[in-house]
């Protein structure tokens, strides 16, 4: 019993990697390949599709195999942080508008989607409200343009989908240091350089925020509601601390 369950898992493996090469091959070849009858081959061929491989056949004598020939973008394990990044990059293309980008969006996000829970999926559907597309940065705004670090960015990403607090050590232009307690409602792109349309808890008041001078993020538990985008306007001084 031992012997021959080691013998099917070993055949699995050279049809898995035979089917792999893309050269092409009948269902009869591969059975006398593999040293089997192709009623076996076929069982085989079940218990791969059952693993998730997308094993084409055709019918008839004399029928090919092959493995479908959209294989190769197969399934894509994603972290949780690579997962909330992809789906705020996808928002921002969305917002953007552009026919460039759209092409297959939609399909993209569905199968994404389909991995979060509910309450998961209700953060995710609110993202594109919540990022503002604007006109690109002056030549002033880019002379001292750096771009932010890779883990501010992941960590403002989880806040910002999340709808969390963080605690943030901001340099402003004058390039005087402060720590703020921020909540992040809106994203704000004056491409390449992005702003966060944030409260303040410390003016207790609604503040912009260049995510360049960001120079570090630590999370803060807990969760805050949406200002509608219109009231934060209102809130937000006409000189912002950029």
């Amino acid at each position: 019993m031992r012997s021959s369950t080691i013998s099917r898992i070993e055949r699995l493996e050279v049809i898995t990697a035979r089917l792999k090469s893309d050269l092409p091959i009948t269902i009869g070849d591969l059975a006398k390949e593999v040293g089997v009858s192709t009623r076996t081959l076929n069982r085989d061929i079940d218990v791969l599709k059952l693993k998730g491989l997308p094993i084409e056949t055709d019918v008839g004598r004399g029928g090919g195999i092959r493995l479908a020939r959209h294989w190769g973008v197969g399934r894509i394990n994603l972290t949780y942080t690579e997962a909330v990044d992809l789906m705020i990059s996808l928002s921002i293309a969305e917002q953007m508008e552009s026919p460039l980008f759209m092409a297959h969006l939609s399909s993209v996000r569905h199968k994404i989607m389909a991995s979060f829970s509910p309450a998961m999926k209700s953060k995710v559907n609110g993202l594109k409200s919540r990022i503002i597309i604007g006109k690109s940065a002056s030549t002033f705004v880019l002379a001292n343009f750096e771009s932010p670090k890779v883990e501010s960015v992941q960590l403002l990403h989880q806040a910002f989908l999340m709808t969390q607090p963080i605690e943030i050590v901001y340099m402003n232009e004058r390039r005087e240091r402060s720590i703020r307690v921020i909540e992040p409602h809106y994203l704000f792109l004056s491409y390449p350089v992005w702003y966060v349309l944030a409260w303040d808890h410390l003016r207790d008041d609604a503040r912009i925020f260049r995510c360049d001078r960001i120079e570090e993020i630590n999370p803060i538990n807990g969760e805050f509601k949406i200002i509608p985008l219109s009231d934060l306007k209102k809130r937000i001084k006409k000189t912002p601390e950029n």
